[in-house]
């Protein structure tokens, strides 16, 4: 059998505006550009993700975000990041160099496309404001978004008011919510005439 001899993957650790939750950004793709997977709960990525099995096995973890070439980890108060952010990008960059996968082969469909809609993907729009709205979270916002850890998706735009959804370490996050209201609402009132308020569905 022959194997191909990978290059050791790195793993560097980045706060994100939310306290509870911290991006470990690795030296190679995680996942495939535009799959997003995420999980609130230890029995979710059971059978679907062995990398964020292998994160929630940590007594103090309770959330698991995956995207592109990151992993952001959400922890509850039992511990504070200085006791086990090293332990935990070592455990990680550990993981990725040995076993490494990140989805099983035989992961289910399903499965697979929960963790996904959990971390959702935008609604369809219902006509050009919609599209408008899209266009802008896309080139301005979610680069930014995505570079604290985060995502957010596009859910609705009914009587001035725009409902996005926010995850990884935006959930929940008190510092995303004045980032929504002063940053993202002003660029799409902006940007679309007509947008009088932005808000965040809650999940």
């Amino acid at each position: 059998m022959e194997t191909t001899k990978r290059a050791p993957v790195s793993v560097y650790a980045e706060m994100t505006p939310n306290p509870a939750s911290l991006r470990f950004v690795s030296s190679r793709m995680l996942v495939q550009d535009g799959r997003l997977l995420e999980f609130r709960h230890p029995e979710e990525p059971e059978g679907v993700s062995p990398l964020a099995e292998k994160v929630f096995n940590l007594p103090f973890v309770t959330g698991v975000f995956i995207s592109g070439n990151f992993i952001t980890v959400t922890k509850n108060d039992a511990v504070t990041w200085d006791l086990v952010q090293l332990e935990l990008r070592e455990y990680i960059q550990e993981y990725l160099n040995t076993d490494g996968r990140v989805v099983y082969d035989d992961a289910p469909a399903q499965a697979l496309a929960d963790a996904n809609e959990r971390a959702t993907t935008h609604a369809a729009p219902n006509g050009p404001d919609d599209e408008k709205i899209i266009r802008v979270l896309e080139e301005y916002i979610r680069p930014a978004v995505e570079g604290d850890g985060g995502h957010i998706a596009f859910r609705s735009f009914k009587e001035g008011v725009v409902t996005v959804t926010l995850r990884g370490s935006c959930s929940g996050c008190p510092s995303s919510m004045v980032t929504l209201k002063q940053g993202i609402e002003n660029l799409l009132k902006h940007e679309v005439p007509g947008v009088r308020e932005v808000v965040a569905e809650e999940l």
